[in-house]
This record gives structure tokens, C-alpha cells and sequence, in this order.
């Protein structure tokens, strides 16, 4: 029909094939990801198939998720060894982190207890409550970059309290911005896509992810349709972003 022919599933679209996923919680049982080795095994094969290449997993860093690097390593390493078993499974995978700006982020950057992304360690991905700004916010990017990071602020498009002028601001201060892709097909609703596809539009992305964090999730995202003019945005991004 005409008014669907212009979209795709994401399943048949080639969104992923040869991508870099940089924001995603597979590291199984350290957050609210997932919670098994074999959800994980089973969600990286599911990719494989679309495509994938590598991914950075990304446990949270919060206060309400006291996450340590040296923990988080530790069962990264487990879990590859696990991996390597699985003599099907090529993709890259990766460690970092998603660090929330609240009361003992700036503890941590000081004392070093962060984990940046990247292969040259230089970013950082961090997140901030959906409904407030950290207090503060300002001096705590200028903070990060002091420590030598580029900060690159997950799904923007998903914070409640930013508007136009806010992600237009961020942008002058060097803040890099990370696309969530579910959002583009209404993962969190009518706004946040609206958002996202705004975003997208005045080109204003420089990362892309999917916030995987389980099975289920992925295989609502991959069944769902998209503008195959998006698609070739996202592509590009995709394509640009250097980890």
C-alpha cells in the first residue's frame, strides 16, 4: 500500500550490518540488563544476524546501582571466556560503562572510578534523570572534560526537562549526543520520538545505540517498521561515529 511503502521492518533494513553499538546492557547480572549468560549469548547471535560487529556493553554506574570497575572487569572477563566457547559468535565486544550524573559521579571522576569508551579511552557516556538536570550540571560536564574525556550524553532525546535551546546549548558546550534507536519506532512513547526525529533531522547526533537490555526488547525493535529515509540518516551517523 503507499502510505506503508516507504518503510521497512528493522529486521530487513540493513540498519545494523556493520554497525558499532556503543550503549547497550548485556554484562548479565551486574544492573537492570540482562540477568542471564544465555539471554546474552542469544541476543548477540540475533545480531550477528542483522549484521553487528562489535559492541561496547555499558552497565550503569549509579547510585542506586553501585557498580565497580574493578567488579564490572572482572565479570566482563567471565563472560567473555564464556563467549569464546561459542565458535559461531564473531562479533567484537567490549567494556565501558553509562555513569548517572547524581550525588557521587563527581567522587568517582576524581578518583578515577569511571569507565571511559572508546579504544583510546578519551569519552565518556553518561545519563541524567529522565524528569531534572543535575544540579550543577554545567560545572560537571566542564569537570569531565577537564579529565580529558569527551562527554557523550546518552539518549538526550529521552529527558523530559530538554527542549530545543537545550540540546542546542549542549552542542556549543562540546557535548557530544547518543541516539537511542528504539526511540525512533516509539519505544518510549510519541514525544521521545518526536524528539529523536527532530534531533536526527538538524543532524545533531554524533552516536548511536540501542539501550538493549534484554531479549524481549530487542525483538519488539527489530520487528518494528521505520521510514527508510531515517534508516539512511542513521546509516550515516553510524558509519561517522569513531569508538
Amino acid at each position: 500500500m503507499w502510505f506503508i511503502s516507504n518503510k521497512i521492518l528493522v529486521r530487513e533494513s540493513g540498519l545494523l550490518e556493520g554497525f558499532r553499538d556503543c550503549h547497550c546492557h548485556l554484562l548479565p547480572g551486574v544492573d537492570d540488563g540482562v540477568k542471564e549468560f544465555d539471554e546474552t549469548v542469544q541476543i548477540l547471535k540475533e545480531w550477528e544476524l542483522c549484521g553487528l560487529k562489535e559492541v561496547w556493553f555499558t552497565p550503569h554506574i549509579m547510585e542506586d546501582i553501585p557498580n565497580k570497575p574493578e567488579e564490572l572487569r572482572e565479570k566482563f572477563k567471565d563472560t567473555g571466556t564464556g563467549l569464546e566457547k561459542n565458535d559461531d559468535l564473531k562479533i567484537e565486544i567490549h567494556l565501558a560503562a553509562e555513569h548517572m550524573m547524581d550525588g557521587l559521579f563527581v567522587k568517582r571522576l576524581e578518583e578515577n572510578e569511571v569507565m571511559p569508551i572508546g579504544r583510546d579511552g578519551d569519552k565518556l557516556l553518561v545519563e541524567t534523570s529522565y524528569y531534572t538536570p543535575p544540579m550543577n550540571m554545567a560545572d560537571i560536564i566542564e569537570r569531565i572534560k577537564t579529565k580529558c574525556y569527551d562527554p557523550i550524553l546518552a539518549h538526550p532525546e529521552r529527558y523530559q526537562y530538554m527542549d530545543k535551546r537545550d540540546y542546542k546549548m549542549w552542542k556549543q558546550r562540546g557535548v557530544l549526543l547518543q541516539l537511542n534507536l528504539p526511540s525512533l519506532v516509539g519505544a518510549y512513547g510519541p514525544e521521545v520520538q518526536w524528539k529523536a526525529e527532530w534531533l536526527l533531522k538538524e543532524g545533531m547526533y554524533d552516536y548511536c545505540g540501542t539501550d538493549t537490555h534484554s531479549i524481549n526488547q530487542l525483538d519488539m525493535f527489530l520487528n518494528s517498521v521505520m521510514s527508510k529515509k531515517i534508516v539512511k540518516t542513521v546509516k550515516k551517523i553510524a558509519e561517522a561515529q569513531e569508538l
